[in-house]
């Protein structure tokens, strides 16, 4: 994996730990020589996160759409930084980009943009792996609804193992590498 996208919160999180996690992944992607794709953000977790990755000689590429760069602070020291018009293509941007995906923490959009990649690997569109970082139990209720979900024959198995879960970077980013994807056979 020569890049992963991250999708994180524009926020910090009421934690320290939220922060200190965004930047053991950022000096992590930089030390293995990983490019960071990511929303564009100079602020909350995504700052953080592109902020260590810059700091420790890392290369950073923002997606941001035009909307949210009137309302959000674009970083403007990004390695590369590409608008786009809709938040559907910021999606598609980071999916060619990312040769796997993150979940750090964050609310409803860090949700949205990580459900569709997931959704994507089960129908075939794509076939890359997806990992939550789980920061000091913060995806426990979600992982625990996976589970509801495959228990009630509404998530097949497979999917339900091919979702890489982690508590440090490191570990996150050992089992992504070695992740197969689980086939097509969807019905």
């Amino acid at each position: 994996m020569k890049s992963i996208a991250v999708f994180c919160g524009s926020s910090s999180g009421v934690s320290p730990i939220y922060t200190d996690a965004a930047v053991q992944l950022g000096a992590y992607l930089a030390a293995q020589n990983i490019t960071l794709v990511y929303g564009g953000s100079s602020v909350g977790l995504m700052g953080t996160l592109a902020n260590t990755v810059l700091a420790e000689g890392g290369h950073v590429i923002g997606v941001m759409p035009t909307i949210l760069a009137r309302h959000e602070i674009s970083h403007r020291a990004l390695t590369e930084l590409i608008f786009v018009e809709s938040m559907h293509e910021r999606k598609n941007k980071m999916m060619e980009l990312g040769d796997g995906f993150i979940a750090m923490p964050g609310g409803a959009g860090t949700m949205e943009e990580f459900f569709e990649v997931f959704t994507w690997n089960q129908i075939g569109l794509l076939a890359k792996p997806c990992g939550l970082l789980n920061v000091a139990n913060y995806y426990d209720g979600l992982i625990s609804f996976f589970d509801h979900m495959t228990q009630e024959q509404f998530l097949q198995q497979k999917f339900r193992d091919s979702l890489i879960i982690a508590d440090t970077p490191g570990d996150l980013l050992q089992k992504m590498h070695a992740f197969k994807a689980p086939g097509l056979k969807i019905f």
